[in-house]
């Protein structure tokens, strides 16, 4: 971006600050508490590791990691010269757990699909080991990418978001790190939606099972899309566009601070969401047993777990 152009906060409207300080408080308090319980819950309450107990350990992890970086991160923001180094740790902390999140949601994504639609290759291919593998290679090529990028961005400019040299190489790794995952998770979602439609049902018990995942399905997406969507749609503008006008840079620029707030939000919906799910998850194991198909049976008990 041209340096001649006015970014800094000062030049945005005066209700913008408190109003961030504001939800930026809001959020990490009950982020903090939301995904502190979850992992408790997860590690310490529930009676046996399964597959997605253990993506969504690691989903609690990363928000939770995200939460802790985001008051360091918004402080490098604010004031443009203090410490490069706890603005170049806070925002790799706070990039590493965010497309963390998305991998993972979309790892999530895939078990279901293979719970539900290929029910007997999911018996060799979804285990809790299988599932600790796929986590520790999510964190290397998530962690990896963001060290290239780190690398090109220092040769380009800057790390930091302060320096605003948002170059179309490393642009890449954030465009590729949410559209790859949002490809899949809409492809998993409809496929998943549409096994539970044609899914014979056994009696009323199994028809609510099966409608409650559903709904959990959508929602999962629903959550996904409004958080995350919004703030890639910007940086696709960022990526394709070029701006001569400040007017439009200044538009762009507090349109991804405002959309950048919402990504961050998901850091509760996830522990709401997995919350429900595995309290679904739980409901259909007891409906499970009443159920007259052993096959019903695996299927339900795969769907939500």
């Amino acid at each position: 971006m041209n340096e001649s152009c006015n970014h800094s906060h000062s030049a945005w409207p005066p209700w913008v600050s408190p109003l961030t300080l504001a939800y930026t408080s809001t959020l990490l308090l009950l982020g903090l508490v939301l995904n502190s319980l979850a992992l408790w819950v997860l590690c310490c309450r529930l009676p046996r590791w399964t597959e997605t107990r253990v993506y969504m350990v690691n989903l609690a992890a990363a928000d939770l990691c995200l939460l802790c970086a985001l008051p360091f991160l918004l402080h490098s923001l604010r004031h443009r010269d203090s410490d490069m180094l706890l603005c170049d740790l806070s925002q790799s902390i706070y990039l590493l757990n965010r497309y963390m999140s998305i991998s993972l949601i979309m790892a999530i994504a895939v078990d279901r699909y293979l719970a539900v639609r290929h029910p007997l290759w999911a018996r060799g291919l979804r285990s809790p080991r299988q599932a600790v593998a796929v986590c520790a290679v999510l964190w290397l090529v998530v962690g990896g990418s963001l060290a290239a990028r780190w690398a090109l961005d220092v040769q380009e400019g800057g790390f930091c978001f302060t320096t605003h040299t948002r170059q179309h190489t490393t642009m890449v790794f954030s465009l590729l790190g949410f559209y790859l995952p949002l490809a899949v998770l809409v492809f998993c979602t409809l496929q998943v939606v549409a096994g539970l439609a044609r899914r014979p049902v056994a009696d009323s018990a199994e028809v609510e099972a099966t409608q409650k995942a559903t709904r959990m399905v959508w929602a999962n997406l629903a959550v996904f899309v409004v958080c995350f969507l919004p703030l890639h749609v910007v940086l696709t503008v960022f990526f394709a566009v070029v701006l001569q006008s400040c007017a439009w840079k200044h538009m762009l620029t507090f349109s991804l601070h405002l959309t950048a707030r919402l990504s961050d939000a998901n850091c509760c919906l996830d522990a709401i969401c997995y919350y429900y799910m595995a309290k679904e998850f739980q409901e259909a194991r007891a409906v499970a047993p009443r159920l007259k198909a052993p096959k019903n049976q695996d299927s339900v008990c795969m769907t939500l777990s």
